[in-house]
């Protein structure tokens, strides 16, 4: 499963690269929530809580049904 979702993460991953930033996957939990780290400059972005939702956590619902949620492990100043 995180396999699945971490190729999912490879249609957010261009846009986090522009600004130097990315997304790592850490684990994904028993109620399907997906914990990433932020990585590069996504870590003390100020966007990143817009990000996580509007982007990350949209494609992945999207591409991967079963995710029900995603959350940070770091950043989000």
């Amino acid at each position: 499963m995180i396999q699945k979702v971490d190729s999912a993460l490879d249609v957010i991953r261009p846009h986090l690269a522009v600004d130097g930033g990315n997304v790592e996957v850490v684990d994904i939990t028993e109620d399907m929530k997906v914990q990433i780290k932020w990585l590069g400059n996504c870590e003390s972005c100020s966007m990143s809580a817009m990000t996580l939702r509007a982007g990350l956590e949209e494609t992945l619902k999207t591409k991967v049904p079963e995710v029900l949620g995603v959350v940070a492990l770091n950043g989000m100043k």
